[in-house]
């Protein structure tokens, strides 16, 4: 089964990094889709994202990084011939949002099943919002991202 693991990944966290191993082992082929979420500004461009995503999966032979900035998460399934959208969920509220996500994307493309998996217990507190704000205070961000991924984000933050 080929999946897509939508997000805008802003940065990566090891959050999203455990759940790409995970569903590596799961499937058989993830696409890492960089996605656009309108409501959100981004830090980090499409191509400085998508690098360090690959870093950070190089080893794992079945899993790719695509860059999406403009169609909805169900169409670009559709065009990549995936039949399920893997989600991560760390808490009860993510859950609820997810579950109304998953009813539009079934409605618009019954077709493509959404797979909601639950967070590593030590990662559930992360979120990508949540470590630029840590970032932008100095603040430790060892264990929360890839380290390549920390480097990047200090040296952003410098430019801002």
């Amino acid at each position: 089964m080929k999946v897509i693991f939508p997000g805008t990944f802003d940065p990566l966290t090891n959050g999203h990094l455990d759940l790409i191993v995970r569903a590596s082992k799961m499937f058989d082929e993830v696409i890492v889709l960089l996605a656009e979420n309108t409501s959100k500004k981004t830090l980090f461009s499409f191509e400085e994202r998508k690098l360090l995503i690959e870093d950070e999966i190089k080893d794992l032979g079945n899993v790719s990084v695509i860059s999406s900035p403009h169609e909805l998460t169900v169409d670009a399934a559709r065009r990549l011939g995936a039949s399920g959208i893997v989600r991560g969920v760390r808490n009860a509220v993510d859950f609820e949002y997810e579950k109304s996500v998953a009813s539009m994307n079934r409605h618009l493309a019954p077709e493509i099943e959404t797979i909601l998996l639950t967070t590593d217990e030590k990662y559930g507190f992360i979120s990508s919002s949540m470590i630029k704000e840590v970032a932008g205070f100095g603040g430790d961000l060892c264990g929360l991202v890839p380290e390549k991924t920390a480097l990047a984000l200090k040296n952003k933050l410098k430019e801002v």
